[in-house]
């Protein structure tokens, strides 16, 4: 057990305490979530880079690196569909194409073929994060609003608006998505032939 693998397990426990302070639906806990989420993005980037900077690449990292990436990201976006922030198929054509992508990359594994990251899949990655890291933002805003004296309805109201936002990041979230997964599944089509 390495420093990034043990970083890699302490993603899957940040995103459980993550969904328990989401759901808990006051401003306090929503910051408290934002700042779990943030650290666990975090591990994401230094897991791999210490494993590839020290050459600490293990059987077990390329297992359980790309499913803590995927829990810590469909559970944001799980949460967010439940709170009706975004729309339920926006939430299934990312979650469609996680799992595929994660199962092919398995698949791959089993036959000896390491499937390198692509480009499109780390902007991907970097624009899901920063579209959960906006959407945290406006929540705790909104929270803090909801909490505040008659005095914030002005920032309560233009806060409802956010919807236009969230809607246009999301709808680039979902576009990069299936981008990056058709372009990871069509190179390495050969694994298939």
């Amino acid at each position: 057990m390495n420093l990034p693998n043990i970083l890699t397990l302490l993603r899957i426990l940040m995103t459980f305490v993550f969904l328990v302070f989401l759901n808990k639906g006051d401003f306090s806990s929503t910051v408290v979530a934002f700042v779990v989420f943030v650290a666990a993005s975090l591990t994401d980037f230094l897991d791999g880079y210490i494993a590839k900077r020290y050459n600490l690449i293990s059987n077990f990292g390329r297992i359980m690196d790309p499913i803590a990436d995927k829990f810590l990201m469909l559970s944001a976006f799980y949460m967010f569909m439940q709170m009706n922030i975004i729309a339920e198929w926006m939430f299934y054509i990312i979650f469609i194409r996680e799992i595929l992508v994660t199962l092919v990359r398995f698949y791959a594994m089993g036959k000896g073929v390491v499937m390198a990251a692509e480009k499109a899949g780390k902007y991907k990655t970097m624009f899901q994060i920063s579209t959960v890291i906006v959407i945290l933002l406006y929540l705790i805003l909104y929270r803090w609003a909801a909490e505040a004296s008659a005095v914030m309805d002005t920032v309560f109201c233009v806060l409802q608006k956010r919807y236009l936002v969230i809607a246009g990041l999301m709808l680039i979230t979902v576009l990069l998505t299936l981008v990056s997964g058709i372009s990871t599944l069509w190179r390495n089509r050969k694994v298939f032939l």
